[in-house]
């Protein structure tokens, strides 16, 4: 039990979501507690991790959500481990919640994407059709966003696009997707900026630059592809190949990537497989399946294309997952460290008031919130 990797998650605290302050210190290492001598609040060394407040053992809930991670259907975790069916369910619900809190605190900052690439899958539930649109970044393999619905339309795309637009750094990207004509549309209402030119009323939007949209349009017939139509959209010719050939390398614009992901969304989660019975009931279901999958797969799963050669005698390959290959993190998790893993409250914000403020409120200001505001 370390103070110092611990942040005080009291809402009302001005020294919350912040570690190494030194305003943590060990309570009780009987019942494992934490003190903050900011606000004299104590908290529970797994509060703000998908372990809190489970009494049964971590190791037995990382061996269950790493099953549901890879495909296991949970009637089967019910049958081999004799635990109740909603009891699986619940902790299906938590690790999903805690992934998308690792994904939003971990995976998502601004980063130079390079080449995104976007995709749906059309899921059976029961009693309905749900719609799940999945984007990665190609030069690291790692997942940056993922929406559900249920109607593949331009509201989707748009959910999709906003999450993509706050892990995108302002710098040229290309976009690679299908033929759907509401990613075009989306693509250029989501990635603009407004213009303040300093008068009055609502500022201009200002589309991004060096923005490139290419469409991967295929024809099947009886169920094979009978040819592929590579469109540009948006871009030049040079800057698009460019950009391709920078994340991608050889070979031609294509949408190889995320119909790979949307393979290991159908394989891993089994209430995407098709003809199968294990169909979801709600979309927060799927949500929550999606979001554990892609945070195990970003954090812990090393796929063979990012290897890279050793570089000492004795080791043949270096096994990198796409966080560690994005520089999100310098080594590969375990489910068990996902699970641990503390994710930050918001930064506390001064509260705003009218006249000068006090010269307590003045303190907890330069103490707190000299790097952020």
């Amino acid at each position: 039990m370390d103070p110092a990797t611990v942040c005080c998650p009291n809402l009302a605290c001005p020294a919350r979501g912040q570690t190494g302050e030194g305003n943590m210190r060990l309570h009780s290492r009987k019942d494992q507690r934490f003190l903050c001598t900011e606000c004299h609040k104590t908290c529970s060394a797994t509060q703000g991790t998908a372990l809190y407040r489970l009494r049964t053992a971590a190791e037995t809930v990382s061996l269950v959500v790493t099953l549901l991670a890879h495909g296991c259907p949970p009637h089967a975790i019910v049958a081999a481990l004799g635990f109740d069916e909603r009891t699986v369910t619940h902790w299906r619900a938590r690790g999903g919640v805690h992934g998308q809190a690792v994904q939003e605190h971990l995976v998502e900052p601004p980063r130079d994407l390079g080449q995104g690439q976007a995709d749906e899958i059309r899921v059976k539930t029961q009693g309905g059709m749900v719609w799940m649109a999945l984007a990665m970044m190609i030069s690291t393999r790692l997942g940056r966003a993922g929406e559900g619905s249920e109607h593949r339309d331009m509201p989707l795309m748009r959910r999709l696009l906003e999450r993509v637009r706050r892990c995108a750094a302002y710098r040229p990207l290309l976009c690679c997707t299908d033929g759907l004509r509401a990613y075009v549309r989306a693509i250029r209402e989501t990635l603009r900026d407004p213009e303040r030119p300093g008068a009055h009323g609502r500022p201009r939007l200002r589309p991004w630059r060096h923005v490139g949209i290419a469409q991967v349009v295929k024809r099947s017939t009886q169920g094979r592809v009978v040819d592929v139509e590579r469109r540009l959209v948006d871009g030049t010719p040079a800057r698009v190949e460019t950009l391709r050939r920078r994340s991608q390398g050889d070979g031609v614009s294509n949408t190889a990537a995320i119909e790979r992901l949307n393979a290991t969304c159908r394989e891993r989660l089994a209430s995407l497989t098709r003809r199968g019975r294990a169909r979801a009931r709600r979309t927060l279901t799927l949500q929550h399946g999606m979001y554990l999958l892609g945070t195990v797969d970003n954090v812990c799963t090393p796929p063979a294309s990012l290897r890279r050669t050793a570089p000492r005698a004795g080791m043949r390959w270096v096994q990198r997952t796409p966080a560690m290959a994005a520089g999100s993190t310098d080594h590969g998790w375990s489910v068990r460290a996902l699970l641990s893993s503390h994710v930050p409250p918001p930064r506390w914000t001064p509260p705003t008031q009218r006249g000068r403020p006090s010269h307590a409120l003045t303190c907890l200001i330069e103490r707190w919130c000299g790097d952020h505001g």
